[in-house]
């Protein structure tokens, strides 16, 4: 954020210096590239939410998210306006050229874990550099579950355990 306001007042400054150069680069004469002519920020929650998205679209992906984070998502889906959990396990630090991503997966059983991994990366590194520009130097997976394919979609979804007590 500090560079984009120093190469803001840099360009006003030299503007002001040389009569008014910058302000007919505006006018379109095309003094002036038009990546030259502002910035783009790119929020956190953009990157992370093209990431989950990424990263779903691995078929052994089963889900993203610890436990806990899991269960805490489901009850945040059930609340209106809750969301929709697409930044559910994923994690970004961004800065102004360049982006991080951690990702919590659950993969399905069966799946070789290195392969899916390297799948994720390869998909959410290509997608968040086609959309936003920014250069992503990491993606760290970490594998906390395996969907075994017995395993209910989402416990406690069935409502057998409010019927528990009589």
């Amino acid at each position: 954020m500090t560079e984009t306001t120093q190469r803001r007042n840099t360009a006003t400054g030299t503007g002001q210096q040389d009569g008014g150069t910058a302000s007919q680069g505006r006018r379109g004469d095309g003094t002036a590239p038009p990546e030259a002519r502002g910035s783009t920020a790119v929020a956190d929650v953009v990157v992370a939410k093209i990431a989950g998205m990424a990263a779903r679209e691995i078929p052994e992906v089963h889900n993203l998210g610890g436990g806990m984070t899991r269960a805490f998502g489901a009850v945040r889906q059930r609340v209106p306006g809750g969301g929709s959990g697409v930044t559910q396990g994923v994690k970004v630090e961004v800065g102004e050229r360049q982006a991080a991503v951690d990702l919590d997966v659950v993969v399905e059983y069966g799946a070789a874990i290195a392969d899916t991994a390297a799948d994720v990366r390869t998909n959410v590194i290509n997608a968040v550099e086609r959309m936003t520009g920014l250069e992503v130097v990491e993606v760290n997976i970490a594998v906390g579950d395996v969907h075994l394919p017995d395993e209910e979609e989402d416990e406690g979804e069935s409502g057998q355990e409010g019927r528990r007590v009589a």
